[in-house]
């Protein structure tokens, strides 16, 4: 293990970086706690500006916290990279030792071409590093659909096929989804992970080069004494407007953020549940989830794990890092603002939960901090919007006061002691808008310090102009999640849990449509315009301080809608907007999978009475099909009840054909072995005329298709 992970010397080093870092989190929320402090109590502190004043000091250190982290890692970048930083310990590659590794990917319901096709990338990658027999792949499935179950096998047959996979690449699905995403990883490790010193968790939408998955097992074998390595993966992708921002803001901000969060953290990072490398032997025995008191949505099983498991690492003495400048890893993002929220739904859900684990027994006080940050992203959104309603309060009280001085922007700040003839607010707000915009101006700083990584986003004057347009364009979104995650707080305090659904990934051409604008952003531009007119009513001054959080949730719905448009994120990249070196100059994997998704499998378009049952179709009548699923389901000895009921259901299937099934009946029938050969057999022997009509009319169609050399049921 490296010295400088584990040295007496290092660790009062980190103990200095920290004392540093929230000495100035302190300090910046001090001067501004002043500033307000003075503006409230030059006139006599009323109780609504006692709240205010409080809520003002929390909100107010969440920004300056980003601050601080954005600053420190511009720091240590422009000093050539933190000398304190897991990647410093990777060895020379002929140095470099492997272990058995297993990267898997759990997957629900998701686009089984782009799932199958990214692997497929990944796999030629990790065979051009001549490393490829220290990997297993293992594809997770927790899907409910009859037709998305039967497409990623035969997806998985094919890829093994193609690739060379059978014997390394292997497809398992679930028979109950217990406990989602945690209980689909945890399945895994109770049946082959004692096969394994590491694996690499992916999500259905992640890329990574096999070069970023040897560099990982190299610097997991280099420090036995680390449990995660968590890369920082790029967003990839980008159709719509919305991506496109999201994939540029994180291309470009990300990186001086991520050095400062590694300068505090080091060995105490966190874990975001994918893209990371883990050491399973210690996963397994420290990292499992503990139930929660209660039930849903606060209690119950952990929804966000990844934070969770791990403070459970550090807790048992295993490091966790960031290998925040390692290159080679991506996902993509949600294509548009609606689908973010959904995404933000759960997340806030998951975070909530973590307000149990805030004084858990054991756990590192960075890990406690890590947790705190999680539940204070999403709660600060309805403190602010509390913030600013009771501002309004405090408004109307000086109205009523005659006492407007505040709004109206007394000619002296008071600064311990010191009088600046500066506007009171205007010192205020200049000061709040600096900590707000600094980290963007010296990211974009950072980058226009080096001419040929200024060419990947298109060009000094490109890059400037997307920047702008990104901040003018999160200033007027920024309102709209505030009362997203105000709305998801107070429904998770009141008790609304969310279901497991599958996160929308592929854009739109027609983008978000005006019915679902209008029921998602409805309510936002209702409370934007009384807002708005209230405001104005109670003091004018004040309305224009208000006016960019008024303008956002007015403009919502249109705003939302031209952003997810797919045909303006085109019109953006053809003028050279919002442009990164993933799109520009993309490394061959990226290049590989988009040639690989324009010629990837598809079904061949079946007759319309066919399509909702095209899957079960397959696994009944086709030979092929029909014996590689019976071959992977899991032999079980049904009970003479259950033996009775599969009967009759099969012979109704017979009969009367799917259309009236339930999903229940059909995952029933497709889970249980010796329906689906007495099906096969019936099907093929059975004379015509005892059959349903959609059952002759499958069987004309699969004859169609098999007769010609040239057709298959894939392509």
């Amino acid at each position: 293990m490296h010295v400088f992970l584990n040295s007496d010397m290092n660790e009062k080093r980190l103990i200095r970086r920290r004392f540093v870092f929230f000495s100035a989190i302190f300090f910046l929320t001090s001067i501004a706690t002043w500033f307000m402090a003075d503006l409230f109590w030059r006139d006599g502190i009323t109780r609504v500006q006692v709240v205010l004043l409080g809520l003002f000091v929390i909100m107010f250190g969440h920004i300056a916290a980003g601050f601080c982290s954005a600053i420190f890692g511009f720091y240590v970048i422009n000093r050539g990279g933190d000398s304190s930083r897991i990647t410093k310990t990777l060895p020379k590659p002929e140095q470099m030792r492997f272990a058995p590794t297993a990267i898997i990917i759990p997957v629900f319901n998701e686009d089984v071409s782009r799932v199958f096709e990214g692997i497929r990338v990944i796999i030629e990658s990790v065979k051009t590093t001549g490393r490829m027999e220290h990997f297993d792949f293992f594809i997770l499935s927790d899907s409910n659909k009859p037709n998305q179950w039967i497409q990623e096998e035969v997806a998985w047959i094919e890829l093994c096929k193609q690739v060379g996979g059978l014997g390394n690449v292997f497809y398992r699905k679930r028979r109950q989804a217990i406990n989602k995403k945690a209980g689909n990883v945890a399945d895994f490790l109770r049946r082959w992970g004692k096969r394994y010193r590491y694996m690499v968790v992916l999500d259905a939408d992640s890329v990574m080069t096999g070069d970023a998955l040897i560099k990982l097992v190299a610097m997991m074998e280099e420090n036995p004494q680390v449990g995660i390595i968590q890369t920082a993966p790029r967003l990839i992708y980008g159709e719509s407007l919305y991506a496109r921002m999201q994939a540029f803001a994180n291309r470009l901000y990300s990186p001086v953020f991520l050095a400062g969060m590694n300068y505090w953290q080091q060995h105490d990072g966190n874990y975001w549940g994918h893209n990371a490398i883990i050491r399973v032997q210690p996963f397994m025995e420290h990292c499992a989830l503990p139930g929660l008191p209660g039930v849903e949505p606060f209690g119950g099983k952990i929804l966000s794990h990844d934070f969770v498991e791990a403070a459970l690492m550090r807790k048992a003495g295993w490091a966790v890092w960031l290998a925040h400048d390692m290159e080679g890893s991506y996902e993509e993002c949600p294509p548009t603002l609606i689908d973010s929220a959904k995404r933000d739904r759960r997340w806030c859900q998951g975070n909530m939960q973590h307000t149990w684990l805030l004084t858990a027994r054991g756990f590192r006080p960075a890990s406690r901090f890590h947790l705190f940050m999680g539940v204070l992203g999403y709660v600060s959104s309805p403190l602010w919007m509390l913030f600013l309603l009771l501002g309004m309060v405090n408004a109307w009280n000086e109205v009523q006061l005659d006492n407007v001085g505040i709004f109206r922007m007394p000619d002296t700040t008071s600064f311990f002691g010191y009088h600046i003839q500066v506007p009171e607010a205007l010192t205020l707000f200049v000061f709040t808008l600096v900590l707000l915009f600094t980290p963007k101006i010296v990211s974009a700083a950072v980058v226009m310090g080096d001419l040929a990584e200024v060419e990947k986003y298109g060009g000094r004057s490109k890059l400037i102009l997307s920047t702008l347009l990104e901040v003018f364009i999160s200033i007027l979104l920024a309102p709209i999640n505030m009362v997203f995650n105000s709305r998801f707080v107070v429904f998770t305090l009141l008790g609304q849990g969310v279901s497991w659904a599958t996160q929308n990934r592929q854009a739109n051409e027609d983008g978000t449509d005006w019915r679902e604008a209008i029921l998602t952003h409805g309510t936002q531009v209702v409370l934007g315009v009384i807002w708005g007119v209230g405001a104005y009513l109670v003091l004018p001054s004040y309305f224009w301080w208000l006016s960019p959080v008024i303008a956002g949730l007015v403009c919502s719905i249109p705003l939302s809608i031209f952003l997810s448009k797919a045909a303006v994120g085109r019109a953006a990249r053809e003028s050279g907007l919002f442009l990164t070196p993933e799109e520009t100059a993309p490394p061959v994997e990226l290049t590989a999978l988009s040639n690989h998704m324009q010629e990837c499998y598809h079904h061949i378009p079946a007759f319309e009475p066919l399509r909702a049952d095209y899957g079960l179709m397959q696994a009944v009548l086709d030979p092929y099909i029909n014996a590689m699923h019976i071959a992977l389901l899991r032999q079980r000895k049904p009970s003479v009840e259950s033996r009775e009921w599969f009967s009759q259901l099969r012979l109704r299937l017979l009969r009367d054909g799917p259309n009236d099934f339930s999903i229940k009946e059909k995952m029933a029938i497709l889970l249980d072995a010796d329906s689906l050969i007495w099906l096969h057999r019936e099907l093929w022997s059975h004379p015509a005329e005892g059959l349903s009509p959609w059952w002759k009319l499958a069987i004309r169609q699969y004859n169609v298709l098999t007769a010609s050399p040239t057709t298959a049921l894939y392509r």
